[in-house]
């Protein structure tokens, strides 16, 4: 009987083993899956979460925008004019301009505009012709100015009309002469009935080492002086 019970007791201290032995390989399998590195992990942040972490570091954001308010005078518009323009205290502002200034507003960036080197004018059927002239012959208009100090800001908000369903071909100037690897473009336009178009797509061929951010604002010029409010909640759910 003694026999017996040493020979059950070896029996149960043999399996027991063996349970360890299994239960210590299965550990050793798991610590040793590979773990994304911290390159995989920032692929797989979303753009308003890298925008919000850029904006953590402490560098600046830049609003960056190209406007046309296509007359100066709030008192004598044609209904053209002011389908393009919003007028603040007597002030004439192209629609993406006031867009871009409540954009500045609510998150304290920096602002540029975009402008030619030979001034577009303001005269509505004028600058309607120069600029469907500009698109048929994929002109690159000559801008005024570069921004020349492009490393202190990780973040870009990118302001522009839809024309004719493209941008306006001066932001293809902009965008082909400005080096915007590793920043986040945050895009926004004003628009006539169709929205961004294709034009979230165009910045990314023409910026592909950038992150774009596709929840892009986007307003038609019929309400864009009641935006304001919608502004202020896009650039709070972008964390700014």
């Amino acid at each position: 009987m003694k026999k017996t019970l040493t020979f059950v007791l070896a029996l149960i201290i043999m399996v027991a083993s063996f349970a360890g032995c299994g239960s210590s390989k299965n550990q050793s399998n798991n610590s040793s899956q590979p773990q994304p590195s911290s390159t995989e992990q920032t692929k797989t942040t979303s753009p308003l979460a890298e925008a919000s972490s850029a904006n953590k570091k402490g560098k600046k954001a830049l609003v960056v925008y190209f406007s046309m308010p296509e007359t100066t005078n709030p008192n004598n518009m044609t209904q053209e004019e002011a389908n393009s323009t919003v007028v603040i205290n007597g002030e004439v502002l192209g629609n993406t301009q006031y867009v871009a200034y409540l954009i500045q507003k609510n998150t304290g960036a920096d602002i540029f505009r975009i402008e030619p080197k030979t001034p577009y004018p303001t005269n509505h059927k004028t600058l309607v012709d120069l600029a469907k002239a500009e698109q048929n012959n994929r002109a690159r208009p000559e801008l005024a100015a570069k921004i020349e100090n492009l490393d202190q800001y990780n973040v870009i908000f990118l302001g522009y009309p839809n024309w004719w369903s493209d941008m306006p071909m001066i932001l293809y100037s902009f965008l082909e002469s400005h080096n915007l690897s590793g920043k986040t473009i945050i895009p926004f336009n004003t628009h006539g009935g169709s929205g961004f178009s294709n034009t979230i797509s165009t910045i990314a061929t023409l910026q592909p080492n950038a992150t774009i951010v596709k929840n892009g604002f986007t307003v038609s010029r019929d309400t864009v002086q009641n935006c304001a409010d919608d502004v202020a909640v896009w650039v709070k759910e972008l964390k700014y």
